[in-house]
């Protein structure tokens, strides 16, 4: 398990919000690139040295300081949408190789490099911009169908990583709420969303809305 890209966001004009820019145009650099936590929503801040955020409401802050997707994903969208998918097409800052990202259960930890630990701590959920960026009309529901949609991840030990960086599982809690699951029961399957109060590593937001429509 490696690090097949680091990516790095270029500001892009955003034609699909009432916002100035994104940063979803993600682009391979060689590094090292520093990694540490962001802090709080809100800054447009994000856990990789020279990113960042535009929409600062959804995006950024601590539970969201990374996001990575496998290259194996990629892949299978490439056959199914017939088109080349470049590392970082989809907005991961990290593009890995040999690892289960969506099988990853919430509140796991990677190590990777000599230094860096991450932490699993949400789902990607699609927006406007990630499917105006694609360019595929209906591209939110069709990725939504497919529930792959990589993971955010906290930075619990900062430092520098940097493509080749071997990934290593280092912490797995017990439960079974996986990044898939947990996608899976916040979009298209609710009456999975009792499950999620297992992952105590969720976001408190996510928690809160579990307590919502749970009543529990």
């Amino acid at each position: 398990m490696k690090l097949l890209s680091v990516n790095v966001g270029k500001p892009q004009p955003n034609h699909w919000k009432r916002l100035s820019a994104t940063g979803i145009d993600k682009r391979p650099v060689e590094g090292p690139v520093a990694v540490s936590a962001p802090g709080a929503k809100g800054t447009g801040a994000v856990g990789l040295a020279g990113d960042r955020v535009y929409d600062v409401r959804n995006h950024g802050g601590d539970d969201q300081a990374v996001y990575a997707y496998a290259r194996e994903d990629l892949d299978g969208w490439e056959a199914e949408l017939g088109r080349s998918l470049a590392n970082g097409v989809f907005g991961e800052n990290l593009t890995t190789l040999g690892l289960d990202v969506n099988g990853a259960v919430i509140g796991e930890r990677w190590r990777i490099g000599a230094d860096v630990v991450l932490e699993v701590s949400c789902p990607r959920i699609p927006c406007g911009t990630f499917q105006g960026w694609l360019e595929r009309d209906g591209w939110i529901k069709e990725f939504t169908r497919a529930a792959v949609p990589g993971a955010y991840l906290r930075v619990v030990e900062p430092g520098d990583i940097r493509v080749g960086d071997p990934v290593e599982v280092v912490h797995r809690p017990v439960h079974d709420v996986t990044v898939a699951l947990a996608f899976r029961a916040m979009t298209l399957e609710p009456d999975l969303l009792p499950r999620l109060s297992a992952a105590e590593a969720l976001p408190e937001e996510i928690r809160e809305l579990v307590h919502r429509r749970t009543g529990g």
